[in-house]
């Protein structure tokens, strides 16, 4: 499977679970992070990552969460700190990848999304 495949199935407006599991083991055979695998291709990041949890096996709903402004500067460097459930926080520097965030979200055990 290579990326002749990919594209192929990137210009599909449905994926079957076969086709996203063509997308799916390029990305992980190539490595990298996942949003910059999709826009190469020409994928919907959140597309992708819908699909990797899927093939994994892993389904979580749509939640949104209460967000509140603490303060209107960013700081020097453009960080933004999030305040998770229980006062626990997680800085994230500019440029972050979501994906990044996406993974210490669930080590975290917050079923965020991003």
């Amino acid at each position: 499977m290579g990326s002749r495949e990919v594209a192929e199935v990137a210009r599909q407006a449905y994926w079957r679970a076969e086709d996203a599991r063509v997308v799916v083991e390029a990305w992980r055979r190539e490595g990298g992070p996942l949003s910059r695998f999709a826009r190469r291709h020409g994928i919907h990041p959140h597309r992708l990552a819908r699909w990797v949890a899927k093939l994994d096996g892993i389904e979580h709903p749509m939640r949104f969460h209460a967000v509140q402004l603490a303060r209107t500067d960013a700081g020097r460097d453009g960080a933004i700190e999030i305040e998770l459930s229980r006062g626990r926080r997680v800085c994230v520097a500019r440029g972050f990848e979501a994906d990044d965030l996406r993974r210490v979200l669930a080590v975290l055990g917050e079923n965020a999304t991003c």
